[in-house]
């Protein structure tokens, strides 16, 4: 399965590659960190089959989820499965923020 580290997508960033940045945090975790990392989407990790079509094919997904474990492992399978270049960041929210890389408020 496909991962990638904090540095490594720092590194996309300042290369300005394309990328889609999804948020898998279970709604009530989301919630009470009141943020996400700047640029993510949201995606209910419970109802990845209603929305798997939508994630764009023509760049690699990145997501994320609060501790880079089961749940964003598990989608960044199910996408892979389907052929989406798909991957996980290694720690999740949580090692975000624990680098001090900046968040914004959830817009809810």
């Amino acid at each position: 399965m496909s991962r990638i580290s904090l540095c490594e997508l720092l590194e996309w960033q300042a290369a300005g590659r394309q990328f889609t940045l999804l948020d898998v945090r279970r709604a009530g975790v989301r919630l009470a960190d009141a943020a996400e990392i700047a640029g993510a989407q949201w995606r209910d990790p419970e109802a990845l089959f209603s929305w798997k079509e939508q994630i764009p094919r023509d760049r690699p997904a990145i997501l994320y989820c609060a501790q880079g474990h089961e749940i964003s492992q598990g989608c960044a399978a199910t996408l892979q499965a389907m052929g989406l270049d798909a991957r996980y960041l290694i720690d999740g929210y949580a090692g975000w923020h624990a680098a001090g890389r900046p968040t914004q408020r959830l817009s809810i």
